[in-house]
């Protein structure tokens, strides 16, 4: 996987992942029946917010095998995200995030390719485990990967922590992020109509970023 900022050039190959997501109503805030022009105007934000694209080979995502496959050096948007200072001024150190995975793509995943530049960094700055994140370790889905990616982007962008909302009767989707160091340090209740389990929580959750390498 491979992720970078995106331009403006990118909104096509980010809009149907944008409305695979919000159109199943569960984990993001906005209507399932919101048209592209709308969509585009609260996802490509100017600076300071960042918007990402996580991409994956296209034959890697065809299962070919076959370097001369036709469709090598081709590439799909797996996965995109938006990050903004969660206040002006004095709390821009602080990122707010939102990530949104290609719904086909959430279960699929596969060993790490190798080792990050974080690495070495717990949650807090403290150790890491031995075998996340390296070549051998454990298998991780793409919404963890986009979710590590997405990190390491705003650390490299010097925020020192990050926010996200999540949805609390999506308990998957919580427990990914607890696996990411996030803590739930807040809960807005009631806070998400969900399509058919009514009003919903939503959980505050948030951690720090491990140092910047300079």
């Amino acid at each position: 996987m491979r992720t970078r900022r995106a331009s403006p050039e990118d909104w096509d190959t980010i809009w149907p992942v944008w409305r695979a997501v919000v159109i199943e109503g569960e984990t993001c805030p906005w209507e399932p029946d919101t048209g592209e022009e709308t969509a585009r105007a609260v996802w490509m934000r100017p600076p300071p917010a960042a918007v990402l694209v996580m991409e994956q080979d296209a034959a890697s995502d065809e299962g070919l095998d076959d370097p001369r496959d036709e469709g090598l050096g081709a590439t799909t948007v797996v996965a995109t995200a938006l990050l903004t200072p969660s206040l002006p001024g004095l709390g821009d150190h602080v990122v707010q995030a939102t990530l949104l995975v290609d719904p086909k793509r959430i279960d699929q995943g596969g060993p790490r390719a190798g080792s990050g530049q974080y690495d070495d960094h717990g949650p807090y700055g403290g150790t890491a485990s031995p075998t996340r994140g390296r070549a051998g370790g454990h298998w991780e889905s793409v919404s963890r990967q986009a979710a590590e990616e997405m990190i390491e982007y705003a650390t490299d962008l010097g925020y020192q922590a990050m926010q996200v909302h999540v949805v609390a009767a999506n308990p998957r989707l919580v427990s990914l992020w607890r696996s990411l160091a996030f803590r739930q340090v807040g809960t807005l209740p009631a806070a998400f109509r969900h399509p058919w389990l009514g009003n919903v929580d939503l959980y505050v959750m948030y951690r720090f970023l491990p140092p910047r390498e300079r």
